[in-house]
């Protein structure tokens, strides 16, 4: 099994490293543009070798494109377009698909393509980020299985339980509303916290001395790309806004309880949203 990986930033890069030393690739091949990332890769030995787009597709069996959201866009059509006459598959690890979905739907080569987002990754970013395991045990979503062939989707599924992950299937739309109430609207809040702290606080000193494994464990998320998560929120504003709207109501919640000193509101919020452990 020959693998390209388009995009050698932590998602790419980690998942070469499993693939290779799991046994489910043979020979992994790098693209990116970025000529840094390709060089730390051959020495990391995340890649075998590297070569440009079309090359690369040729020499493959299967293409994961790991590219920031809106590059992914324009990318999977012109990958779609390589495979043709052929039994290559293509999929993505975007965290956002209905857009994916629209830009393919009418594809010749549609059946190639499986739509996915193994729900894994940290606050860092490129090639040096990249560490093994760190899919495991998480869970990868396969989005509108019925528009894959069986070939397709059945080599999508060995290598998602190669990297030790449990597959969930959605469609398309549903995954991104989850997504932006479950993970996007977490980036958000981890943004927002850290503009606060910084526009309040100006002593850094006094930050690094308060901030407690709460305050640290709730910003991890503010110190992620903005490349990354910039297309993301474009992507995906719809849901998100409405996520947002939400999240403003509970937080004026608090705000009005806490100005009226009303303990038994503050009670109700906490008790709610304590509920959360079950699900967790």
């Amino acid at each position: 099994m020959i693998v390209t990986i388009i995009g050698l930033g932590l998602i790419g890069g980690s998942m070469a490293l499993d693939l290779k030393n799991r046994g489910f690739a043979s020979k992994i091949i790098g693209v990116d543009n970025n000529l840094n990332h390709i060089n730390v890769a051959k020495l990391s030995n995340i890649i075998d070798d590297s070569a440009n787009m079309e090359d690369a597709v040729k020499e493959s069996d299967l293409i994961i494109i790991a590219t920031p959201i809106d590059a992914t866009r324009k990318l999977l059509p012109l990958v779609l377009n390589l495979t043709k006459g052929s039994i290559k598959v293509v999929t993505d690890v975007g965290s956002t698909k209905a857009g994916l979905a629209q830009t393919v739907k009418d594809h010749q080569n549609r059946k190639q393509y499986v739509a996915s987002h193994p729900m894994a990754g940290t606050e860092f970013s490129g090639p040096m980020a990249a560490i093994s395991r760190l899919f495991d045990y998480k869970n990868a979503i396969i989005c509108d299985q019925e528009e894959s062939s069986e070939f397709a989707l059945s080599l999508v599924k060995q290598m998602y339980e190669t990297l030790n992950m449990k597959m969930i299937f959605m469609d398309s739309q549903q995954h991104d509303v989850s997504a932006a109430y479950v993970s996007h609207m977490s980036h958000i809040s981890s943004y927002v916290l850290s503009l606060s702290v910084l526009e309040k606080e100006k002593d850094e000193k006094r930050i690094l001395n308060l901030a407690s494994g709460g305050f640290a464990s709730t910003v991890r998320l503010a110190k992620s790309s903005a490349d990354m998560w910039i297309p993301i929120f474009e992507q995906n504003s719809l849901y998100i806004l409405e996520v947002i709207d939400t999240y403003l109501e509970k937080l004026n919640d608090f705000k009005s309880s806490i100005q009226d000193n009303n303990k038994e509101k503050l009670q109700e919020l906490i008790s709610q949203a304590n509920e959360i452990q079950k699900i967790l």
